[in-house]
């Protein structure tokens, strides 16, 4: 997923911001993934952490411990946690998926196997843990641990849920509240907690979190049918190709109704591919409006998240949360 557009890039303003913040989780995530016997740890893990991610969940930490007025040291803590989960998941997801491309690269058990590419994640996870514990406190280790149960739980729902047309709009909103949203909104809450701001405050950085989460994800989904591959970092349809019934596809299922059922049960129950269906996909998402419609879903997530942040603290870094939420459905444009 990129945040690299021709459109004023909040991401990069907030980079800046962040600068010295930054610098500091760089410099602890390359210490922590370190390993003094198993040296394919870090060359797995540096594969992806020195492939250019745009880093945005660490830095909504950062952000939101500098608008509640924390000074350090912990939300650096925090922060490189925040990013140790998101990559064991990036490195997990890609067995599961079965990937070619993250990041505009090859994926990690492409160039290394599949059982490397587990064990480094759950290595990774291990080094979260360890991370998130330095700060020395148990409200904050509840929210991560938490989240990565709701991770894990969200990655799981979206494999019983994968090739079942059946699943509604309710579930993948569940998927996606897991899979996604539960790191953005923690890396916010925490940032909060840290700097041990006020209890309404604490909840509007949870649900800023959680509502650009949910549009980030709807807005990248689209994105797999309407992006660029050299944007993206991924091929175009790879979710199709993958049978994952992300929001576009199942409004398109939903209104084609009986007349184009023996396609998506070839297609996505039964995974008998063939050449052109990609094509008769993208039609088919036109002929009824999937892509708007889930744009639209999008744009009212993002407002959500705008709207939380009436009870934040305002100032510079507030003000280029409100632009984010902005920029991830702009992308769309």
């Amino acid at each position: 997923m990129s945040l690299d557009t021709p459109a004023v890039k909040p991401h990069d303003r907030l980079q800046a911001a962040l600068a010295d913040d930054l610098a500091a989780v760089g410099e602890l995530i390359r210490a922590r993934m370190a390993s003094e016997h198993a040296p394919r740890i870090p060359e797995v893990t540096a594969h992806l952490v020195e492939a250019g991610g745009k880093r945005v969940r660490p830095m909504l930490t950062l952000a939101a411990a500098r608008i509640c007025g924390y000074d350090g040291p912990y939300h650096v803590h925090l922060a490189a946690t925040v990013e140790f989960i998101h990559t064991a998941t990036l490195l997990h997801d890609d067995v599961v998926d079965g990937s070619e491309q993250r990041r505009g690269r090859p994926a990690a058990n492409l160039l290394w196997d599949n059982k490397s590419s587990v064990l480094v994640g759950d290595y990774l996870f291990a080094r979260s843990f360890q991370l998130m514990t330095e700060a020395g406190r148990l409200d904050v280790l509840k929210v991560l641990s938490n989240a990565s149960a709701v991770i894990a739980e969200g990655e799981v729902l979206q494999l019983t849920a994968a090739q079942n047309l059946a699943t509604t709009e309710d579930v993948y909103l569940q998927v996606v509240r897991g899979k996604t949203a539960a790191l953005f909104s923690a890396a916010t809450e925490v940032g909060g907690m840290i700097a041990d701001a006020p209890a309404e405050v604490v909840k509007a950085l949870f649900t800023y979190g959680d509502a650009l989460g949910v549009s980030f994800q709807i807005a990248d989904d689209i994105l797999d049918f309407s992006g660029d591959s050299a944007k993206t970092g991924k091929n175009v349809g790879d979710d199709f190709r993958e049978r994952k019934l992300t929001l576009p596809l199942i409004k398109a299922i939903a209104a084609g109704g009986a007349q184009d059922r023996d396609f998506w049960v070839r297609t996505i129950e039964k995974g008998r591919q063939e050449e052109g269906d990609l094509d008769h996909v993208l039609s088919l998402l036109e002929k009824h409006d999937a892509l708007q419609q889930a744009r639209e879903d999008a744009l009212v997530w993002s407002a959500k998240a705008k709207k939380a942040l009436d009870t934040v603290p305002n100032g510079e870094l507030t003000d280029m949360l409100h632009d984010l939420a902005d920029y991830v459905v702009s992308r769309l444009n």
